[in-house]
């Protein structure tokens, strides 16, 4: 699924900014089933989602949101396009982001997203947003709940676990809005636990 550019540039980065920002990555036999899962991670630093996808195999096929200011960045937003991340409107309701990320887990793929929405300086005092329980359920795929470590420093390792995925809860064929938040806040209250850290 993954295309040239992103063999190239994954080579290329991960042993640069694994070296500099080591990862102890925890947790990877849970991904081994084969199916998709939407990957739901606390959010602290803008190299989280560098990290986690530059910690997995390179064979492991996954799509990233990312908020759409950084596809105006020259150079940068070709780039993000090129290794298959793909652009939100977080102010808004992004329908077309929404599609996207369904039919990304419908077609195979595995989906990493922040349901805080944003990043977070008090780990677990965030509101979470109801899409990933939305997502999930509307794409028939588990919830998997990520931490990521908070305290990210040049030569210490950041611990990435990933728990065990599960399914969402609900009721009739495409549940109801309370049943989106629920799930959505689970998963969450999940991946802090990973990390030891009780969500409110």
């Amino acid at each position: 699924m993954r295309n040239k550019f992103y063999a190239a540039a994954w080579r290329v980065l991960r042993p640069l900014v694994l070296l500099f920002l080591p990862v102890d990555l925890r947790g990877t036999e849970h991904l081994e089933g084969g199916e998709p899962v939407l990957l739901c991670a606390n959010h602290s630093s803008a190299w989280d989602p560098i990290l986690f996808v530059l910690s997995m195999p390179q064979r492991f096929n996954v799509r990233i949101m990312a908020k759409k200011q950084l596809f105006s960045i020259p150079i940068v937003g070709g780039f993000l396009r090129a290794i298959g991340v793909f652009p939100v409107d977080r102010g808004n309701s992004d329908i077309g982001a929404v599609k996207t990320a369904i039919q990304s887990l419908r077609d195979g793929w595995n989906l990493f997203l922040f349901p805080e929405g944003t990043r977070v300086k008090t780990p677990g005092q965030a509101d979470v947003k109801s899409g990933a329980g939305m997502m999930a359920i509307r794409a028939g795929v588990k919830l998997a709940p990520v931490y990521i470590g908070t305290k990210k420093r040049i030569f210490r390792k950041t611990p990435i676990i990933i728990g065990e995925p599960f399914e969402p809860e609900y009721t009739g064929r495409k549940g109801t809005a309370e049943e989106y938040t629920a799930n959505a806040h689970e998963v969450m209250r999940r991946a802090y636990a990973l990390g030891g850290i009780e969500c409110r």
